[in-house]
Formats: structure tokens, C-alpha cells, sequence
């Protein structure tokens, strides 16, 4: 079976396709830096919808996310926007977890993985 990746890097590429099956890496909100977690999250969902629409699929193929945000205080301001986006009836497999990201002008950084 063959292995398609996209914008691949020294470190690693941010979309794998393998099989019928798309691989996300984690995406922060390049556009949106140290800006609100309402805008990062609409930020990084634009650039999901992009990644996926490259590989072939979209977002009423997610199979599973994982969403991490470095204050769960802010998991309310973050589900808003993710429930207005996500494709209703084909939620995927989700979790969500308070983690330090690898800069600070970030506040989320979401994965997803994705059905062809």
C-alpha cells in the first residue's frame, strides 16, 4: 500500500495519506498567533478544512481528534467554535487535554485523523 505525505519537512510532514486512511499533524493557528482561543481554534479548523481538502477527504470523515489547550479553563471557548464546525452526526472519536504547547503565543493545537 502506498504512502502519499504532504508539505513534508526535516522533522515531519503535516498530512499522511495511507491506505484510505489521512493522518493530520498537530495544528496550531499560524494566522492567528497569540491571538483569543475563539480565533485560534477558527484558525487551525480553516487550516484543517485545507489539509484535508489536499488529501482528499474532508471533515465529515474525521475518524478521531485530539485537542490540546494549555488552560482548561478555556474548553468552553474552544467547544463553541469546534461544535460550530464539526459535521453534525459525524463527530469523531475526541479527546481533549491540558498540555503546555511548544510556544507560547499558542493556546491549542489540534490532531485529527481522517477516512478518505
Amino acid at each position: 500500500m502506498s504512502i502519499q505525505r504532504f508539505e513534508t519537512g526535516p522533522r515531519m510532514s503535516q498530512a499522511v495519506v495511507h491506505g484510505n486512511t489521512v493522518y493530520l499533524a498537530g495544528v496550531v493557528a499560524s494566522n492567528a498567533a497569540g491571538e483569543s482561543v475563539t480565533k485560534q481554534t477558527q484558525d487551525i479548523l480553516k487550516t484543517i478544512d485545507g489539509h484535508l481538502a489536499k488529501a482528499g477527504t474532508d471533515k465529515s470523515k474525521l475518524l478521531s481528534a485530539t485537542i490540546y489547550i494549555t488552560d482548561m479553563k478555556t474548553f468552553g471557548e474552544m467547544n463553541a467554535v469546534w461544535d460550530a464546525w464539526v459535521s453534525p452526526g459525524n463527530t469523531p472519536a475526541r479527546a481533549t487535554v491540558e498540555a503546555k504547547l511548544a510556544a507560547a503565543q499558542y493556546t491549542v493545537e489540534i490532531m485529527v485523523t481522517a477516512a478518505k
